[in-house]
């Protein structure tokens, strides 16, 4: 959203015409959300925020909604599954508040490259396409390499770790100043991978590292800063989760590294174009690991260069998904009798709810009766709601570090395990699990913890 609105307002600052473009999302500053209902003509938000924030709230939103004409959805190739069988429900509750407002907005899709892009579409907002799928960006020429690891075990065929020898491609490339991101496949990933990539790049008593981790859990201004780094070139690497696999503007990058295949050939292809976006040649490097699915595709490069990305698949009628998106229609506006949900008929879900004395029938119309607010129930992502604050308590005056979600705080944050941020060590002192804080110390040991095993950092380098 940050990057979408810094384009956004350099595209419009020679027009004549004042547009105001704003994000609203989770990050957006509590005193500025009402100046941006009022006036804000380019709204940029996300499907969590329209579904819990936005839609139950229309009334505060008449302007936008009166008058909205255009609905663009960017990174659509990544609403499948159960993420995006919740998006669709998002949208058909989005196109019923903009027909009681009197508007019938436009929808642009944008997706990068999938097998089913028009099918896709056509679900997720229940409308005729059309396809535009010529691409006319320029190309330059990239180089596309399957790294497999040196076998160190032939009887179990286990290689060496990807993520070591993914260090000492990074290592080579930023030694010779090349721009590079890695990508991991866990948060922890990150964290180890920089670590060691921070001890083997000197750099001068008080100069800043310009090795940058990137994942969930870093608070808003460090992505941010991570982001600016990168598109003006001080930052010379990063490590990243696939939270950097969307299509951020993140400058000329010359090299992606990939530890570990990412599990679609759709979602390979999105990380190793993170290189060469702006810049003329450009380097892709897979490390393979041990997992069998790895050792196939670097085996069998054919399979993977001579296929399409998968399609992408979801079910926005799924019964529980679907039952949960009316109760939140209906608490936003009122159902007559004979009233479809998009293409779903929903007759039997409302005298269900009725039933269940969560709807009122009245007059031929549903009205919402429950004491519940039904949306801040529902994760489109099937994840918890809140995070556990991370507390630095090392000086006098403790600041917030990171956060994580409940449901992982157990693992990654008990009393005594070893939280690394930033490629640097927290001991964690107390986990206040009720008041969803907790609270570290920074310390210098040779080993992390994950989940309920220690691991000693010299032995696994």
């Amino acid at each position: 959203s940050q990057d979408q609105v810094a384009e956004l307002r350099d595209l419009t600052s020679g027009l004549k015409v004042n547009l105001n473009c704003h994000t609203y999302d989770g990050d957006t500053e509590p005193g500025l959300r009402q100046s941006i209902r009022r006036s804000g003509h380019i709204i940029v938000t996300n499907p969590d925020m329209l579904h819990a924030a936005i839609l139950p709230h229309h009334t505060k939103w008449v302007q936008l909604f009166q008058n909205l004409r255009y609905i663009v959805i960017d990174e659509m190739h990544q609403y499948r599954g159960v993420f995006g069988s919740h998006v669709a429900n998002v949208i058909r509750r989005l196109k019923r508040i903009c027909a009681f407002y009197g508007s019938a907005p436009l929808f642009i899709l944008c997706s990068a490259t999938i097998a089913n892009p028009d099918e896709l579409a056509e679900l997720l907002i229940e409308e005729p396409v059309t396809t535009v799928s010529e691409n006319g960006a320029p190309q330059a020429e990239k180089h596309f390499v399957f790294y497999n690891p040196p076998v160190v075990n032939a009887e179990l065929g286990l290689r060496r770790s990807s993520l070591l020898e993914a260090k000492k491609i990074a290592k080579t490339l930023l030694d010779r100043d090349i721009q590079t991101i890695v990508f991991t496949r866990s948060r922890l990933g990150v964290e180890i991978l920089l670590t060691y990539l921070r001890q083997g790049i000197k750099i001068r008593p008080g100069e800043e590292s310009k090795i940058k981790g990137y994942r969930g859990g870093y608070l808003p201004r460090e992505r941010r800063a991570i982001e600016a780094g990168l598109r003006k070139g001080t930052i010379k690497g990063v490590v990243s989760t696939n939270a950097l696999e969307l299509g951020i503007d993140i400058g000329a990058l010359d090299a992606c590294l990939m530890t570990g295949y990412p599990g679609s050939i759709a979602s390979t292809w999105q990380q190793a174009g993170r290189s060469g976006r702006r810049s003329g040649t450009s380097l892709a490097v897979l490390v393979a690991n041990s997992e069998p699915l790895n050792q196939y595709i670097v085996a069998n490069p054919d399979y993977f260069f001579g296929r399409t990305p998968e399609k992408a698949l979801a079910d926005p009628d799924n019964l529980i998904i679907l039952t949960n998106h009316v109760r939140c229609a209906a608490f936003e506006l009122p159902f007559n009798k004979e009233e479809r949900f998009g293409r779903a008929d929903i007759s039997e879900i409302l005298d269900f709810l009725t039933d269940e004395e969560v709807l009122y029938y009245s007059n031929e119309r549903f009205h919402w009766m429950d004491e519940t607010y039904p949306a801040e129930e529902i994760s489109l992502r099937s994840a918890t709601r809140e995070n556990v604050v991370i507390i630095d308590t090392t000086n006098p005056t403790p600041r917030v570090i990171g956060e994580v979600d409940r449901f992982s705080a157990p693992m990654l944050v008990h009393e005594e395990a070893i939280y690394m941020h930033g490629g640097l060590q927290f001991q964690v002192e107390k986990l206040d699990f009720a008041e969803k804080k907790a609270y570290v110390r920074q310390v210098a040991v040779n080993y992390y913890t994950d989940a309920n095993l220690a691991v000693d950092l010299k032995a696994l380098a």
